[in-house]
C-alpha cells in the first residue's frame, strides 16, 4: 500500500464517528472525531451505542470483516473491533458507516492497555480471529491467548464470559489449549481442529476474513476453540478477603 493511500485512510478515520484512537500507550486516553478527547470507560453502551446491548470485542480485527459480520448476525449485540493499525480498521469502519450499522465501533490501540478503556464486567464476549501466531517460542508471551493476555481480559470481561478463537495455525491452536488447561480460571467449552470437516457448530463460524480465505486456498484446516474465562481462584479469594 502506498504511503499516500495510508495517509488518506488515516485522515478519513479522523472524521469517522465509529472510530476511536489511542496515540500514546504510556498515557492512555482516547480521541474521537476531530481528535477530541473522549472518556467511554464504563459508558460504551450509553455514550456511543445508545442502547443496553451486550458488548463483544474482536481483538486484532484487521479489516474488521468479522466485526461487521457478527453485527449482521446478531442485531441485539454491540461489537467493537480492536487493532493497532488505523489503515486496517478503515475498511470495516467505512463499511459499517456505508451500511448504516450503528452497533459497530472500532478502537485503534494496543490490546495490553484495554483495561484503561473498558470498566470491569463491561465486556460480555471476546473473539480472536487469525491473530499473529508469533511462532517463535521467545515471543510466546505476545500470543493473544497467552497467560499474560488472559489476565488483561479478566480486567473487563464479565466472569464466565466467553472467548472464541478461530485460527489456522496448529501450533497456536495447541498452545491455546495448553494455556486453557493450565489456567484454573479457564473452562474449555468446545474445540475442533477442522471446523469445515462437518456441519458448523455455530452459524457465525461461516463468516470468513480475507486471511481465512487465503488460508483455505492453501489447503489449511481452520480450527476453533471456545472457553469461558473466570477470575483466578487466588484472585477471587483475595478480593473476598478485602471486603471483610
Amino acid at each position: 500500500m502506498s504511503r499516500k493511500n495510508k495517509l488518506k485512510k488515516f485522515n478519513d478515520i479522523l472524521s469517522f464517528p465509529n472510530v476511536y484512537e489511542c496515540y500514546n500507550v504510556l498515557q492512555p486516553e482516547l480521541v474521537g472525531v476531530g481528535m477530541e478527547p473522549v472518556d467511554l470507560r464504563g459508558n460504551w453502551r450509553r455514550a456511543h451505542f445508545g442502547n443496553d446491548f451486550p458488548i463483544t470485542l474482536e481483538l486484532a480485527c484487521g479489516g474488521g470483516e468479522y466485526t461487521v459480520g457478527l453485527a449482521a448476525a446478531f442485531p441485539e449485540r454491540n461489537f467493537i473491533g480492536i487493532d493497532i493499525k488505523g489503515n486496517r480498521i478503515w475498511k470495516g469502519a467505512k463499511q459499517a458507516l456505508e451500511d448504516g450499522v450503528q452497533r459497530v465501533a472500532f478502537l485503534r490501540t494496543r490490546i495490553e492497555v484495554l483495561a484503561h478503556f473498558f470498566a470491569p464486567r463491561e465486556v460480555d464476549e471476546i473473539w480472536i480471529t487469525f491473530a499473529d501466531p508469533f511462532p517463535r517460542p521467545a515471543k510466546a508471551g505476545r500470543r493473544l491467548t497467552s497467560e499474560r493476555f488472559l489476565d488483561v481480559y479478566r480486567h473487563f470481561l464479565k466472569p464466565g464470559g466467553l472467548v472464541h478463537v478461530k485460527h489456522d495455525d496448529p501450533d497456536f491452536y495447541r498452545f491455546t489449549l495448553d494455556t486453557i488447561a493450565a489456567d484454573p480460571g479457564c473452562v474449555l467449552e468446545y474445540c475442533n481442529d477442522d471446523i469445515y470437516a462437518g456441519p458448523l457448530e455455530r452459524p457465525e463460524l461461516a463468516i470468513q476474513t480475507a486471511y481465512e480465505r487465503m488460508h483455505l486456498a492453501k489447503g489449511k484446516k481452520i480450527k476453533y476453540i471456545r472457553f469461558s474465562l473466570w477470575p483466578r481462584p487466588e484472585t477471587a479469594a483475595n478480593a473476598g478477603a478485602d471486603t471483610k
